[in-house]
């Protein structure tokens, strides 16, 4: 790794060797150089949280040069592959996310985010069921109950098959007792070819991220019927789907991966160089101005975490008849 320290390692050398000094650790050091890829296009949620890495690494001087790379394809795995073929000499970093574990299974991918080193989860976002307004469904219950009297009558809209917002409307439908493969889900694209279909009853329901959908629940164009937060969130007046005895929850999670096989030295600082950036203000500041919900998790937990949703999330893709 590029780490700044070139200028002044002999004579640390030199001190540590008379016994003067003791050797300074990779993680006091300011990263160099840094390359972090975003498996997607511009725009996304993966290149918003690329970006906004490197904007509060520079700022707070963690590093002195970091570049953004999008690759995308293939819901994420033409990056991933590329992340973990690569031979950069320089250190590198990539966006991933919940859709990057269903990805590889939904795509044959002979890469899994499994061979990728779990650096630090950083944020993401609760995702609310929501209907038309007008709509009779009033709660996740009725929903369900709607759903098993006849599977047929609900439509479920989303993302693309196999997508966050797929899986939770399966494992809504699951924890509920029902069939998942009886689930009528239309994957229809972004929240602006989505929405009207809802508000004009053309889909029963849907799903997508808190934020994007918020301002028509204060409008009144669409009801939410649950979240899938654990617990109630912080100002936010929907009720979870365990409130409802539905034991389904989800976040739509991003974090940072780094290289498989990265040396423990490298490892440590990039820990140390994260661990900086979520606790300075200007990525505080940041959180609240693009209401991301704060998920650090450092890189033991983000590890454990990765295992069991693998597990989970492959599980449902298979009744989803995905996997």
């Amino acid at each position: 790794m590029s780490l700044d320290r070139r200028s002044f390692n002999k004579a640390l050398l030199a001190a540590a060797t008379a016994g003067l000094l003791p050797a300074l650790p990779a993680w006091a050091q300011q990263l160099k150089s840094l390359k972090i890829i975003a498996p997607a296009g511009p725009g996304g949620g993966y290149d918003q949280l690329a970006r906004a890495v490197q904007e509060v690494l520079m700022s707070e001087k963690i590093a002195t040069s970091v570049q953004v790379q999008n690759v995308p394809g293939a819901g994420g795995t033409i990056g991933l592959a590329q992340f973990i073929n690569s031979k950069d000499r320089d250190p590198s970093l990539m966006i991933a996310g919940f859709g990057l574990v269903g990805a590889p299974v939904i795509n044959k991918s002979p890469v899994t985010l499994e061979q990728t080193t779990p650096l630090a989860r950083l944020q993401g976002e609760y995702q609310p069921l929501f209907v038309a307004a007008e709509s009779p469904i009033k709660t996740v219950t009725d929903l369900v109950n709607k759903f098993k009297q006849d599977p047929g009558s609900v439509t479920w809209g989303g993302f693309a098959h196999g997508s966050p917002d797929h899986v939770l409307c399966g494992l809504v439908v699951k924890a509920a007792g029902g069939d998942v493969k009886k689930m009528n889900y239309i994957p229809v694209g972004t929240g602006g070819e989505m929405l009207p279909l809802v508000m004009n009853g053309k889909i029963t329901v849907a799903t997508g991220g808190l934020n994007e959908v918020a301002g028509q629940f204060k409008a009144g164009k669409l009801r939410p019927i649950g979240i899938s937060s654990p617990e109630r969130l912080p100002g936010v007046d929907i009720p979870t789907f365990r409130e409802q005895g539905v034991d389904a929850t989800l976040v739509n999670w991003r974090g940072l991966m780094a290289p498989p096989g990265v040396s423990a030295e490298d490892k440590q600082a990039l820990e140390a160089a994260v661990a900086k950036l979520v606790q300075s203000a200007s990525w505080k500041k940041l959180l609240q101005e693009r209401e991301w919900v704060d998920l650090y998790m450092p890189s033991a937990q983000f590890t454990t975490f990765i295992k069991e949703e693998q597990s989970r999330i492959s599980s449902i893709l298979k009744e989803l008849g995905l996997g």
